[in-house]
């Protein structure tokens, strides 16, 4: 297997980010690619469910938590007051795959689409961002912009994606990646 890609998916909120992933996602699969996704949260969040056995090991203090079955595993890890980890460090705990979809990191310097709405009433983000190498919409975009695909196109996104997304290691380097540190592992 080669070194993964990497491409982010950015937006403002409602923008269509996720939806888009939804129907992407299975299109590369398709094609035979491994695909891993990363998605930044801006809120605290549970992957456990409330009265499960994980949820309540981890309320009751474990800072780690993993959970195993024949089908599936995870694994949770509690911050505490340690500082949010790096999109670098996440990445390099991913197993390996093909591409690497990153949802959200929207300020973070790897290559990007950017999910422009104008029904959403934000300014485009890709003026502010030479990372952003295409505009998926469903909107005029006027003046200078980056390649504008159609959204309702998902061939054409997924070329775009193909396109677009850029080795770990060159991601990795953009970033000023170090080594994940001991106490994140």
């Amino acid at each position: 297997m080669q070194a993964p890609r990497v491409l982010g998916v950015v937006g403002w909120g409602g923008s269509g980010k996720t939806t888009l992933l939804k129907k992407l996602i299975p299109l590369l699969v398709g094609r035979g690619l491994r695909i891993a996704t990363l998605k930044h949260a801006h809120h605290d969040f549970d992957v456990d469910v409330p009265g499960k056995d994980s949820h309540e090991h981890r309320k009751a203090g474990a800072s780690e938590v993993i959970v195993c079955s024949s089908r599936r595993w995870a694994h949770v890890h509690e911050l505490g007051d340690s500082p949010e980890p790096t999109l670098g460090e996440l990445l390099r705990r991913l197993a390996p795959c093909d591409l690497v979809l990153v949802e959200g990191f929207k300020r973070e310097r790897h290559p990007k689409l950017e999910i422009f709405r104008a029904s959403v009433g934000k300014p485009p983000l890709f003026p502010e961002d030479v990372q952003v190498r295409g505009v998926v919409t469903d909107s005029v975009v006027p003046g200078k912009h980056p390649p504008l695909i159609d959204i309702n196109d998902i061939e054409a996104v997924a070329a775009a994606v193909l396109a677009a997304a850029e080795p770990l290691g060159a991601v990795l380097e953009r970033l000023g990646a170090v080594p994940a540190t001991p106490a994140f592992r």
